[in-house]
């Protein structure tokens, strides 16, 4: 099945907007996907508990045949290439991805859940897709 998906991109740590830049250019490069739609990158605070400096944030738009669950596994992928750790939850990191939503699956299992539970909550991530011409 061909969806669309809808990753969000986000770095804190060193030359952030290469992150970004090395970030699409992964996701394009995944099989049967195609970055389909870009928004702007906007500068925004971090959120949660762990002091640190500011994010740059981005949505994609992909068209792809994989599943919710395989595209977070290339994902995961692409963040541990460019350094990733998870350390701490919430703390800083060189490489953010997340699924936000595909426009027909969906997704509730341990450790992934599609739309992202953190839609809602999420300011810039609704502008971001606003931007695209999603509706939420």
């Amino acid at each position: 099945m061909i969806d669309v998906a809808y990753v969000a991109l986000g770095s804190n740590l060193g030359d952030r907007a290469a992150y970004l830049t090395r970030a699409r250019a992964a996701l394009a490069a995944l099989p049967n996907t195609e970055v389909i739609a870009e928004s702007s990158i906007e500068e925004t605070q971090p959120l949660g508990p762990v002091a640190q400096g500011a994010y740059l944030n981005q949505m994609v738009a992909l068209r792809t045949s994989l599943t919710p669950g395989e595209l977070l596994d290339r994902l995961q992928a692409i963040e541990r290439a460019e350094g990733r750790t998870r350390d701490v939850r919430w703390g800083p990191r060189t490489l953010d991805l997340d699924i936000v939503r595909f426009e027909h699956q969906r997704a509730d299992e341990p450790g992934l859940r599609v739309p992202h539970p953190e839609l809602p909550n999420r300011d810039f991530w609704q502008r971001e897709l606003s931007e695209l011409g999603v509706d939420r």
